[in-house]
């Protein structure tokens, strides 16, 4: 065996139904309001919007919303995420959906705890040093970016992909 260390503060709540506790969750943790992330639609064909929304709604969680996140995440979207979260008093962004979505999401939480273009922490000009919680729902397990300190962004102006790693990419839960 091949000596190792693991290390995952991420609380992962696995199982079948578990998103259906997502209010009671983030109630468990204090948070009030919370930006709802997510993909391109996909969650609303499958019921899976609905079910979350009504977990939020039964406990009393308040949420704005901003849909749209799409592969190699766009910076443009990211800015009104940053917009969203520091107009309405969001405490914790909760994404749903793939590494797409976790990674937008991610990149949020940072922008919104800072007052600088995010784009300054995937080009390395600038170091996060807080960002707001993020919570995830993972609907497609391929990118592991729900536990990773990683995100992935695209600044669709000078058509570059960069990311970059920080503890407070991390979820808080997923």
């Amino acid at each position: 065996m091949i000596n190792f260390e693991f290390y995952s503060p991420t609380r992962v709540f696995f199982g079948r139904d578990q998103h259906k506790r997502i209010g009671e969750i983030i109630k468990g943790y204090g948070f009030k309001k919370v930006l709802l992330h997510y993909g391109g639609g996909s969650i609303k064909k499958t019921g899976l919007y609905d079910e979350v929304v009504k977990a939020l709604n039964d406990s009393g969680i308040d949420f704005v919303e901003l849909g749209g996140a799409q592969p190699n995440p766009i910076l443009g979207l990211v800015k009104k995420g940053i917009e969203i979260c520091k107009k309405e008093n969001v405490e914790l962004v909760l994404a749903v959906g793939g590494g797409s979505a976790i990674d937008s999401g991610k990149v949020i939480a940072v922008g919104a705890a800072h007052d600088c273009d995010p784009w300054l922490f995937s080009s390395k000009k600038k170091v996060p040093e807080r960002a707001l919680p993020v919570g995830t729902i993972l609907t497609l397990s391929a990118t592991g970016s729900e536990t990773s300190s990683s995100a992935v962004i695209t600044n669709e102006e000078l058509k570059l992909k960069r990311g970059f790693n920080s503890d407070f990419n991390r979820p808080l839960f997923s």
